[in-house]
This record gives structure tokens, C-alpha cells and sequence, in this order.
């Protein structure tokens, strides 16, 4: 993005002001791909912390009361400016995430998306008349904004996975206050900030405070004033938020997105090639670091060998490298940590005895695509969560054999299943221990209408749609009484 598109980037907008974090310490925020400096922040503390939770508080009260057309005319202006600056958007990502520039136009157009979709909620907040057995008695039930949420948002797609709790919320009368991941800050809540200010939200009702976890993480959830945690990222700091919120001083709702490790399963049936196809795009869109990417794909025997010969052949010719270059499938990963956790992956499924079918040298921070065979459910690359351009195949013996094979896991995110047949896909589908299945296609989806979380050890709560207006407000049972009421004693 053009840096003289928004200015004082460097700046962060707090409880009202744009202004720098009052710690000394400083954020230097890189491109992961070509190592340069794109900006210098002051880190916030915790005193800026409780100044932007506050002043949300304080705002959010007269941002709730505006009639629901005036908040949604504020997703509406936001939409237009995300269209105005798609380009700008879009080189943004690319640089400060790494992402090549096909996923940097999906995240854009998802981001978009779920603006779209949260324009429509204000007027599709409803309460309920309830039937009463006592004469005289009227009872209702009102829903209202929780008030303040704090939004915890990941470095992997940070616009689209900040946006996505952030639109709904404030849609709905929240107050918002953002704590984007280190390596994004920029994507992951200033640019969201500048955009939101530009399309007339109010000062105060939006906060995004970038600030080291070790000093602030703990104290966003724990403060007094967000009824709310969302937060999008790892298993272990999920759970970590989980205790936090909920055996604190303060009370919280959550909801958490976490970690997958995804299935994708061939049965005997399906169609080889179009498989192939969705399981290279649904393993190396963003380098694999997406949660629902493909973790394991799981093929029934008669298609093994051409399934693996097909799959190995595709992904060899992948283009990597340079992000901003239009052909780039694979780019870099997010930073040196992330690249070493996945070359010790590497050695270990050598080491474990999977045969490696396509392979190469990281240069910086791109790693390319590397596929192993004869993979077993008991290695490490099939029971942990990768996050990068790595995927192990795995055989199962048959249609049962493959179901136990895909919910051999702690994680139950996302799914795929090909088949020849559709409904059988669909019995398939319902045997998953996941929130979500896609037969034949690959579980990379997101709608911004349809529900969007896991079971088991990949979260809590739903995303999307009518899910994000339950998830964003609560519900104030409220009874009249018209007449006098007769009473036991």
C-alpha cells in the first residue's frame, strides 16, 4: 500500500487518539520476504490498555443508541472505501504478512465480504414475545450489545480475521478494543482503524492496541470492563484465555478459534484429478499457514499409487518465492521461528520413516513445498498442527478405515471428503468430528453467512451470519406485569 494513503501508521488510535504506545520499547514491523523495516511502533502498555477499554465503555453507549440504519450505513461507507482502496489493501498484506498475491485478493474479498454481511445485522437484532401461564403477565426477551469485546486477531490472515469479529461486533452496538498479532499490526488493526474512522465511526469506540503479550495479553482478558474475548490463533494461548475469562475476577464470554489439522480424504470412488486440484490449493494457499489447510490427506488404497504420483507431479511445479510476483503460489513463511519449527517437522518425518516425494532448500524465509508418503497416523507430521508448505500422505484400507484415520485427532476444525457419490460423501461428512466437512472441495471455506468454528480442541463458538449476531449480544428477559397478581401466601 502507498504509505501516503493513510497516514501515521506508526501511530495507534487509543481511546480516541491517534498517538504512540507509551512504553519505550519499540515494534519494528518487517516483510518477511525481503527483510525490510516497513515501520516502527512505540508498543502500548497497560496503562494505554485500560485508557482504550475506558473510553470504549464510555463510547459505546452512544453508539448503540444510533438508530440501526445509521450503524449500518457506517459497513456500507466502509465497504465503499475497501473498494477504493482494494490495491492498496492487497500490497499491504502481501508485504507486512507474506502472503502471494492470490491469497492477498481472497483475504481482501472475505474481509469485504463479512463488512457486507455485518451492514444487514442492525436490523436483524430481534426480540421474542414468550407465552406465560400467569394471568395478566407479558413476557420478552430483548437483545442488546454485550458493550465492549476484545478482539485478540492472528498474523495469518490478520484483516479478514480481524474483521471478521470486529464488523459484527461494532455492527451490533459493541465497542471494540483490537490487540493485533506483533508481525501484523498494520493489517491486523490500523488499517481496519483508519478505514472505520474514514467511514464516520465514532472516536472511542474503537481501539487497537499493539503491545507486547507478555505485558498486556494477559490484562486484556482479565480487565474489568470487555464482556467479551474474542480470539483467533493457537490451542495452548486459547486455553490459556479460556482459564483467564473464566476463573478470574471478571466473568467473560469467549469465543475461540484455534488450531486444526485438517483432513482430506480420497475414497476409492472420486474423481483423481479434480482431488489433486483441491488438494494442492487447499495445502500451499498461504504456505499452508491457514488453520483449516490440509494437514493430512488421507487416500483409500485402489487410488494410492495415482493419487501420489499425480499429487507429487503438481506440486513440483508450483512457483515459489517472491510473494509480490502475480505466478507466486508459495511465499515465504512468517519469520526465522516459524521456519525452524518446520525444518525440525522435516527431519523428524525422515527420521519416523516417511519418504519424502517432494522436497527443497529453504532460501530465507520460503520453504518449498515438501510432500511425504508412507506416513502413518503415530508421526509427528500427521498428529500435530503444521502451519507451513509441509503434508504427509497417509493410506487407509477402506471407507471405515478412513473415517477412524480422520478423527484420529485432538483438533476437529475443518474437513474434505472426494467421492464419486454425493451422498455417500454426505454420511461421510456426518461421521466427522468436525464443525465443518466440504464434499468435493477442499476444507478451506468461509462464508460469511455460514457458521464458522470447530469441535473438540479447535474452539468454542461460531462466526458468521446469524451465529456472529448471537455470539456479539446477549439476551434481557423482561416481564410486565398488567394486572395484579395473586400470590400463594
Amino acid at each position: 500500500m502507498t504509505t501516503s494513503s493513510y497516514q501515521n501508521l506508526e501511530l495507534q488510535p487509543l481511546a480516541g487518539q491517534w498517538r504512540p504506545g507509551r512504553s519505550e520499547r519499540k515494534l519494528q514491523v518487517v516483510n518477511p520476504y525481503t527483510q525490510q523495516s516497513l515501520l516502527e511502533l512505540n508498543l502500548a502498555t497497560r496503562e494505554d490498555l485500560d485508557e482504550a477499554f475506558v473510553t470504549a465503555r464510555e463510547a459505546q453507549r452512544g453508539w448503540a443508541a444510533m438508530a440501526p440504519a445509521a450503524r449500518a450505513a457506517v459497513m456500507l461507507k466502509a465497504v465503499e472505501i475497501f473498494d477504493k482502496r482494494r490495491e492498496e489493501i492487497v500490497e499491504w498484506i502481501i508485504k507486512e504478512s507474506g502472503s502471494t498475491r492470490i491469497k492477498a485478493q481472497i483475504e481482501w474479498g472475505a474481509a469485504r465480504a463479512i463488512t457486507l454481511e455485518a451492514a444487514s445485522f442492525p436490523s436483524r437484532v430481534h426480540g421474542r414475545i414468550l407465552p406465560n401461564d400467569i394471568p395478566g403477565k407479558e413476557s420478552r426477551v430483548y437483545r442488546k450489545p454485550l458493550g465492549v469485546v476484545g478482539v485478540i486477531s492472528p498474523w495469518n490472515f490478520p484483516l479478514h480475521l480481524t474483521q471478521r469479529s470486529l464488523a459484527p461486533a461494532l455492527a451490533l452496538g459493541n465497542a471494540v478494543v483490537v490487540k493485533p498479532a506483533s508481525d501484523t499490526p498494520v493489517t491486523g488493526g490500523l488499517l481496519l482503524a483508519h478505514i472505520f474512522e474514514e467511514a464516520g465511526l465514532p472516536a472511542g469506540v474503537l481501539s487497537v492496541v499493539v503491545g507486547s503479550g507478555a505485558e498486556i495479553g494477559d490484562a486484556f482478558v482479565e480487565h474489568p470492563v470487555p464482556g467479551f474475548i474474542s480470539f483467533t490463533g493457537s490451542t495452548e494461548i486459547g486455553l490459556n484465555i479460556g482459564r483467564l475469562a473464566s476463573g478470574g475476577k471478571h466473568l467473560k464470554h469467549v469465543a475461540l478459534e484455534l488450531g486444526g489439522n485438517s483432513p482430506f480424504v480420497v475414497l476409492a470412488d472420486a474423481d483423481v484429478e479434480q482431488a489433486v486440484n483441491a488438494a494442492v490449493v487447499g495445502k500451499f494457499l498461504h504456505q499452508g499457514q491457514i488453520c483449516m489447510a490440509i494437514n493430512r490427506i488421507i487416500v483409500e488404497q485402489p487410488l494410492l499409487e495415482e493419487f501420489s504420483r499425480r499429487y507429487a507431479e503438481r506440486v513440483k511445479a508450483l512457483p515459489y518465492g517472491d510473494p509480490s510476483k502475480p505466478d507466486t503460489v508459495v511465499g515465504p513463511v512468517i519469520n526465522a521461528k516459524q521456519l525452524q519449527g518446520l525444518l525440525a517437522k522435516i527431519e523428524t518425518a525422515k527420521a519416523e520413516g516417511a519418504t519424502l516425494l517432494v522436497g527443497g532448500e529453504a532460501q530465507g524465509n520460503v520453504l518449498p513445498p515438501h510432500v511425504f508418503g508412507n506416513v502413518t497416523a503415530d508421526m509427528e507430521i500427521a498428529r500435530e498442527e503444521i502451519f507451513g508448505p509441509l503434508v504427509g500422505i497417509q493410506t487407509a484400507r477402506d471407507e471405515q478405515h478412513a473415517l477412524e484415520l480422520a478423527n484420529q485427532s485432538e483438533y476437529g476444525l475443518s474437513s474434505a471428503v472426494f467421492t464419486g457419490s454425493l451422498e455417500r460423501g454426505v454420511r461421510f461428512a456426518q461421521g466427522i468430528q468436525a464443525g465443518m466437512t466440504h464434499i468435493n472441495d477442499m476444507p478451506v471455506n468461509d462464508a460469511p453467512n455460514a457458521a464458522f468454528g470447530g469441535e473438540k480442541s479447535s474452539g468454542l463458538g461460531r462466526f458468521n451470519g446469524e451465529w456472529a449476531i448471537e455470539e456479539f449480544t446477549t439476551d434481557h428477559w423482561i416481564t410486565v406485569q398488567h394486572e395484579p397478581r395473586r400470590y400463594p401466601f
